[in-house]
């Protein structure tokens, strides 16, 4: 009896412990929901995304995030209305031209990252004092048509009394990733320019910044993260997680200096000097430009149709409510 006793005590004691290993297997971590995002280029604009990736913010919400560059805004959008993203980094602009196409399944802007133009005015020659009506005779190398640069640039000039079809001569036939080196090898008098390119050339005295567009053009959503109107209905609860997970960015952005900021966005930059990236940081914060809280609002949308109408650009004018859902962004501030 005493041996029967025995051999019960050691199998309970093994099955007691069996149980533990699995009680232990089935506490690790759950796996995470993948979610793919199409970024129109790779750009400290868009710091609070990669902020949310390093910080571990999107993490937090059981997400799995897939970043993959597709350069361009056609290849964006080509990417996510054949399915080969879930969601699209692009500007909003973009929504209202596969508006105009009549689609089935339309585009809407759920979240908004940046809030003002991302582009600055390069001047070749560093100017005593600078004058918008510098500008006019001038050689101008401009944005692709069409394109939100090109458009809140123009707009941007337009303000200060200049023709920019008539008082000067726009080049707009040089590809967006040959602007720059079009500019350093000696085409045009002043360039549209993004960070950190506008930046550097001023380092090394190929040109020297005169004016900021974003400053010109006012709050706009200048970039923002789509999604198909089916994907938004079957997914809504994935993408109210990312959207919080880029609200606590966003947060963090507003709250951290430029040099906290660069340093973790730095590996997303590995050829950037990290001063440079904090330089840039630094004069996007100062003028505003990164989103405070992803909710796009109605004054922002009717600011971009504005200026898209102001350019020729404009289709037709779209209501707030058809592209823009701001449900997602205003659960997942609360």
């Amino acid at each position: 009896m005493k041996y029967f006793k025995r051999k019960l005590t050691i199998l309970f004691t093994c099955l007691l412990a069996f149980s533990i290993l699995l009680a232990g297997c089935n506490t690790s971590s759950p796996k995470k929901e993948k979610i793919r995002i199409a970024e129109v280029t790779r750009s400290i604009f868009y710091a609070p995304q990669y902020v949310a990736i390093e910080k571990g913010f999107f993490k937090e919400e059981g997400l799995d995030v897939e970043l993959t560059t597709t350069w361009g805004g056609d290849k964006t959008m080509t990417a996510l209305l054949s399915d080969g993203a879930d969601v699209a980094l692009v500007g909003s602009e973009t929504t209202i031209y596969v508006h105009a196409q009549e689609s089935t399944d339309p585009v809407i802007n759920f979240a908004q990252l940046t809030q003002t133009d991302g582009t600055f005015l390069v001047a070749r020659k560093k100017p005593e004092f600078f004058s918008w009506d510098q500008l006019k005779g001038s050689t101008f190398l401009g944005q692709r048509k069409g394109g939100m640069p090109q458009m809140a640039g123009e707009f941007g000039i337009k303000k200060h009394g200049i023709d920019p079809k008539n008082d000067l001569t726009m080049i707009q036939n040089i590809d967006f990733a040959n602007i720059a080196n079009a500019f350093a090898s000696g085409t045009g008098d002043y360039v549209q320019l993004f960070e950190p390119q506008a930046s550097l050339f001023e380092q090394e005295g190929i040109g020297h910044i005169v004016a900021s567009f974003g400053a010109e053009s006012g709050k706009i959503p200048y970039t923002t993260f789509m999604a198909k109107q089916s994907y938004i209905k079957e997914n809504k609860e994935t993408l109210e997680k990312f959207t919080k997970g880029l609200y606590k960015a966003q947060l963090w952005v507003e709250n951290h200096s430029a040099k906290e900021i660069a340093k973790v966005i730095a590996p997303y930059f590995e050829d950037t000097p990290v001063e440079l990236i904090e330089t840039v940081v630094d004069r996007y914060k100062s003028q505003h430009s990164f989103a405070l809280n992803p909710i796009l609002d109605e004054e922002e949308w009717n600011n971009l149709q504005t200026i898209m109408d102001e350019a020729g650009e404009l289709p037709k004018k779209v209501d707030y409510n058809i592209l823009v859902d701001t449900a997602i962004a205003k659960k997942a501030i609360k």
